[in-house]
């Protein structure tokens, strides 16, 4: 281990280029790419954490145990001011805001240790962004070695990178000075190609602040961003899996029958899908050995993280049962944890395309079958639900939402710039388009249970397998969705949800109550596409 001063290096060498180009000095230490055990140790020594009885790294977020979307900012800029979509997701915030909170967060992190880890977003070379991750913490550091692809050692000493995200969870923002709403700060300065986070431990907003950057970068490329899994079958074949949190992104692309090659945020180029990430960031409520075995066995690993599990005392025997500390609880762990992952990160083009949705009403299809046309209806739709804890302020039930790409607080361009680049892709492979309900069943959340993972696995499995190709259908008449009469392994019963309700007008009203929802949410879109697609909609009954 080199020892110069107060910087220290555990793994390779020191990129020339210093931390001073991000605007630190006077550290105490600065901890160039630690490895696993060495940020263990750093952990246990600053008290950030415990170990469980299998050696994962347990810690907790505190008071913000999701992301805080109404505290993140985009700076304002003339050489972007066209291309931005300015709003509730990016909110514009002035330059000098951003100089004044950077130089006091620069001067919070005087005379402290912090964390650096050097690495990149991306599996494909041709589209791979060198970012720097800086952290006051050691365990935020080892989530960001989990989640990002690491550079070969000889890559470390020319190491440039071209984005930097500076984490400060306990420098706090003003929010009269500052012109924040909160302590919380996630300000995303494009021409100084700098994300500055403060006043939140949940780690989700390292990983999704670089997320929206690469939404920045790519599609200008020509290039498809997307929030989404992805998987290969033997024969080559690849799905990918449209999401937000809690849809099952990342359940249903653990699967011991294909190969990995992400679990949540991809693109997809003229080479074909590339992950952008090497980890994992899966939730852990309820999670169990025997519905989601690969992810399970990855949380119970040296070098996991846990964030807001609860531990036996005395055994440390992780509880993921327990939400107490927060049902958004996570496991970050590096994606070769998984028995079955591809070692290139990347595939073909997409012969199938999954669009998950957590139906919080109940009314939904568990599978059916779309159009080209209707697959770019419900990507600009995005229609899912925000479930307690994925986001600051959900405490305890469910609330229907749109969120347009199935990612709309990560776009910082207008949702039709991704739509547009899909709608190509889809017309020139001629995939394969699904709408895949992972919600509820029986009722609305609260009333009906969650969808049976083994039905949804078993369903999607048979979807890609081409054993949906030669059955009958149905349309249903509210969403005008095509329900496949049968699926192996599968009640017929669950695939038409009205089936499921015990009271079958309820049912009814229900659907019709979303149906009019999609309408409504729809129009701000019906000028930006074409006929077709206006028509592919949902439509409710006069």
């Amino acid at each position: 281990m080199a020892d110069i001063g107060p910087y220290i290096s555990s793994f390779g060498d020191i990129s020339s280029f210093g931390v001073n180009n991000q605007g630190l000095t006077g550290n105490s230490s600065v901890h160039w790419n630690q490895t696993a055990p060495q940020l263990y140790e750093a952990g246990l020594r600053r008290n950030e954490g415990v170990l469980s009885i299998d050696g994962a790294f347990v810690t907790k977020t505190g008071e913000y145990t999701g992301r805080s979307p109404k505290d993140k900012f985009m700076i304002e800029d003339p050489s972007i001011q066209d291309d931005v979509w300015w709003g509730p997701v990016n909110q514009p915030l002035g330059a000098d805001k951003f100089t004044a909170v950077h130089a006091r967060m620069m001067d919070y992190l005087k005379d402290k240790e912090v964390f650096v880890q050097d690495c990149y977003c991306g599996a494909d070379p041709a589209y791979r962004l060198p970012v720097r991750i800086i952290t006051e913490n050691a365990w935020h550091s080892l989530f960001a070695r989990n989640m990002f692809l690491q550079p070969a050692n000889e890559e470390l000493a020319g190491f440039q990178p071209e984005w930097t995200v500076i984490q400060a969870p306990d420098f706090h923002s003003n929010p009269e000075t500052d012109g924040t709403n909160s302590e919380v700060c996630i300000l995303v300065n494009i021409p100084s190609k700098t994300v500055l986070v403060g006043g939140s431990h949940y780690t989700g907003e390292i990983k999704k602040s670089i997320f929206g950057v690469m939404n920045w970068i790519l599609p200008a490329l020509g290039v498809m961003t997307m929030h989404c899994s992805a998987n290969v079958g033997a024969s080559g074949d690849v799905a990918i899996f449209f999401g937000l949190s809690g849809t099952g992104k990342t359940t249903l692309s653990s699967d011991s029958t294909r190969t990995m090659i992400g679990d949540d945020e991809h693109g997809w180029s003229d080479n074909g899908v590339f992950n952008f990430e090497g980890g994992c960031y899966a939730k852990t409520i309820n999670l169990s050995a025997e519905a989601e075995p690969e992810i399970y066995a990855a949380s119970r690993r040296f070098g996991t993280v846990l964030e807001n599990v609860v531990l036996d005392p005395v055994t440390r025997m992780p509880d993921f049962d327990d939400g107490s500390l927060a049902e958004n609880a996570r496991s970050s762990y590096p994606i070769d944890f998984l028995d079955n992952v591809s070692d290139t990160g990347m595939g073909g083009h997409p012969d199938n395309i999954v669009m998950l949705t957590a139906d919080a009403f109940g009314v939904l299809p568990p599978i059916s079958k779309m159009t080209a046309e209707q697959a770019m209806y419900h990507f600009l739709s995005g229609y899912t639900a925000k479930v307690a804890g994925t986001e600051r302020g959900m405490t305890s039930g469910a609330e229907a939402t749109f969120s347009t790409c199935f990612g709309a607080p990560f776009l910082p361009r207008h949702p039709t710039v991704y739509a547009k680049i899909l709608g190509e892709r889809i017309a020139k492979h001629k995939s394969n388009c699904w709408l895949v309900n992972t919600g509820w069943s029986g009722g609305a959340y609260g009333v009906g249970e969650r969808m049976k993972i083994a039905h949804t696995r078993a369903m999607v499995r048979a979807a890609l397998d081409g054993k949906l190709a030669t059955t009958g259908v149905a349309e249903d008449p509210n969403f005008g969705l095509l329900v496949p009469e049968g699926c192996p392994d599968v009640p017929s019963d669950v695939l038409a949800p009205r089936n499921t309700w015990s009271d079958k007008g309820e049912y009814d009203n229900t659907a019709q109550h979303l149906a009019k929802q999609f309408e409504e949410n729809f129009k701000q879109f019906e000028s930006h596409v074409g006929d077709e697609v206006n028509k592919a909609g949902i439509h409710a009954a006069a």
